[in-house]
């Protein structure tokens, strides 16, 4: 490594891309260019820095593949920060690999640590987990300690496990305070507040109340039957079973444990799963066939009484029924969760993290975007969208926990 390329990586080290730039902004050299594409992605040039790094990864060739699996790396993280979460991240695990072949720990650490970020952004909770107990926390550049911390808060929040998230607040508060990274401490403090928020609303008969995380975990470690609406899935303890796919039968959980201990009325019913004003017959047989299979689907959990004016929800547990809601309800209310980290996301991004088709995620943007609430800019594959102010938005349990129980 000659003195002008160590010195602009030691000027990129402190965080100072335009230092480096003045060492090495005419030349196009594998090391060079790849120092380039670090700089510009310092300095906010996220396309720049790409088509750089790929120019540096080309340039080593397979000669060099610590240089090029460096490379790889760097443009993993780019397409982080612009969630970009397919193909350009596909190559991580490789890297990762050849890092620790040739023992460059840290950069192996920190390609680990962006594998763990990516899968809790698209909701693989238990795959994230594993990563981050597979490297040395330690072996990760001081300024990536932070980050690592809040993919482990990120974890807890959307498990609902309220004292793990506070310390790993707290671990990611004193990284970010030895680094003196204003970016990191805004990142911090943007994690501190989603933990701090309601994290849902508690809906029964007698109204409702705003809860946050630590009263969600107690209730959902109760005995209490719970209809939650924010995975659509109906809950007592650790058992789970998932309405997501059956709309109907959640839609008439839902009323049935908002009437909790009283019975819902069939024209209630009718009204809140089929939109139904004036009831006939069909509705009327329509409904007990509903119900039938939704007194099959929560079987193990509660039983559903007919009585003489509706439905009643029986739990077969003490502890009675109550519906958790998010904060705020909105249509495409996970579209939004997601956009409100302030980042700009691609379409696909979007579609990857909710398990959903990306003409699903298209028509909710701009139905969204019809309503104000979603902006874009960037044309055909680079349009990116983002998130005008929601009141009440995020809600950390409305973001993708895939195959998560509680």
């Amino acid at each position: 490594m000659d003195s002008l390329i160590a010195s602009a990586a030691r000027s990129l080290a402190k965080g100072d891309p335009l230092a480096a730039l003045k060492r090495i902004a005419l030349r196009d050299d594998a090391p060079a260019l790849a120092l380039r594409g670090i700089a510009m992605a310092q300095l906010g040039d996220l396309v720049r820095a790409r088509e750089l790094l790929g120019n540096a990864a080309r340039a080593f060739g397979g000669k060099q593949p610590l240089a090029r699996a460096r490379c790889t790396v760097a443009e993993a993280e780019i397409a982080l920060v612009s969630r970009d979460l397919g193909r350009p991240m596909e190559g991580l695990g490789a890297a990762r690999s050849t890092l620790e072949a040739y023992g460059d720990r840290a950069n192996a650490a920190h390609a680990a640590y962006l594998e763990a970020r990516r899968l809790l952004l698209i909701g693989r909770l238990d795959e994230a987990e594993q990563i981050l107990g597979e490297f040395d926390v330690g072996a990760l550049p001081v300024t990536s300690r932070a980050g690592c911390e809040l993919v482990a808060v990120g974890i807890a929040i959307r498990r609902i496990r309220a004292s793990p998230a506070r310390d790993a607040i707290d671990r990611a508060r004193r990284a970010a305070a030895r680094v003196g990274n204003a970016a990191l401490k805004v990142e911090v403090d943007r994690a501190v507040r989603a933990f701090e928020a309601p994290a849902a609303r508690l809906i029964g008969r007698d109204g409702e109340r705003l809860l946050r995380i630590e009263e969600v975990e107690a209730m959902m470690a109760s005995n209490t039957l719970i209809v939650d609406a924010c995975r659509n899935v109906v809950r007592a303890r650790t058992a789970t079973i998932s309405l997501a796919s059956r709309p109907v039968l959640f839609a008439l959980a839902r009323a049935l444990g908002e009437s909790w201990p009283e019975d819902a009325s069939r024209e209630q019913l009718l009204a809140r799963a089929f939109r139904a004003r004036d009831a006939d017959e069909s509705h009327r047989a329509r409904l007990r066939v509903e119900i039938g299979r939704l007194r099959e689907a929560i079987s193990l959990l509660a039983e559903i009484r007919a009585t003489e004016r509706g439905f009643v929800l029986e739990p077969h547990e003490a502890g009675g029924a109550a519906v958790l809601a998010p904060p705020v309800e909105v249509e495409h209310g996970d579209v939004l969760a997601l956009l409100a980290d302030g980042e700009a996301w691609s379409s696909s991004a979007l579609a990857l993290a909710l398990d959903v088709s990306a003409r699903t995620v298209q028509r909710a943007l701009e139905a969204l975007a019809e309503g104000g609430k979603v902006e874009w800019f960037g044309q055909g594959r680079a349009r990116r969208w983002i998130a005008t102010s929601v009141p009440g938005f995020p809600t950390s349990l409305l973001l993708p926990a895939n195959g998560i129980a509680g």
